[in-house]
């Protein structure tokens, strides 16, 4: 075992600066504003996304979502409304035709925030409460916001752009490191993994994995094989033996709209 921790201690090391790193990005990133991003929560914001379970975004401390059908003033979201939401927002043939990060039906979840107060409503006793539902459509490489109104239950806007990517979720997170893991430039990670535990490395949970977007631009050039990372949306992983060191695949990179693996360098 001693040997094993000599050999890896200049990745451990090294992890933990990734750690440090990572970790204040994501804090500058995720907590103001919507919260969003494949996980999420924040004041208003949903922890449940259509894959199912519970979703929480790096760095983001999670929050207890109030219970009830119906919210009052600036409350936080219910776990009622955040239902109706989302019902609301796949209506319109938004679930049809769009695709998620595993390549299903329907748009892949990032957040859902209370909305904004219009101006005109500044100085209403009982405003109507809406909701902001923020998906990213695979299929067309597009984020899609949807604005709800939950009290006349109408979808009262759609948003949708091209080249915005908001940090990734959990979910989206744990697809990269299952797209990584089957394919052959994950050889190095498995070998480190197998060395710090002895144990092959096979499934995406043996692993804690943080995403951050990469993408190609006037900024960063990258190589030509990750050009459209930006437009697509792509995935760097940090990834961390559960309870034991960090290992450095910063390198690589997953695209999720081609459902490719490339590498920076």
């Amino acid at each position: 075992m001693r040997r094993v921790m000599h050999r890896h201690l200049g990745k451990v090391v090294a992890g933990a600066a990734i750690a440090v790193t990572a970790t204040a990005v994501m804090v500058g990133v995720t907590l103001p504003g919507s919260a969003g991003a494949e996980d999420e929560r924040s004041s208003g914001t949903s922890a449940q996304g259509r894959d199912g379970g519970e979703q929480l975004q790096p760095g983001v401390v999670e929050e207890q979502v109030p219970t009830g059908e119906n919210g009052t003033g600036r409350d936080a979201l219910t776990d009622g409304e955040l239902k109706r939401a989302e019902s609301l927002a796949l209506g319109q043939g938004l679930r049809e035709r769009s695709e998620n990060a595993r390549g299903n039906s329907g748009p892949q979840w990032l957040s859902t925030d209370l909305a904004e107060l219009r101006p005109s409503e500044a100085d209403d006793a009982s405003p109507d409460r809406r909701a902001e539902i923020a998906y990213y459509d695979y299929k067309h490489d597009a984020l899609v916001t949807r604005t709800v109104n939950l009290t006349t239950g109408k979808v009262e806007d759609t948003d949708t752009q091209r080249g915005e990517q908001p940090p990734p979720t959990r979910a989206e997170a744990a697809e990269a490191m299952k797209l990584l893991l089957a394919d052959p430039l994950s050889a190095g990670l498995k070998k480190d993994y197998r060395d710090a535990t002895g144990k092959a490395l096979t499934e995406p949970d043996q692993l804690e994995a943080t995403g951050m977007i990469y993408r190609v631009d006037e900024e960063n050039s990258g190589p030509a094989a990750l050009r459209e990372c930006g437009d697509h949306r792509c995935l760097r992983l940090f990834t961390k033996v559960r309870n034991g060191p960090w290992i450095d695949t910063r390198h690589l990179v997953v695209d999720l709209s081609e459902r490719t693996v490339g590498r920076i360098t």
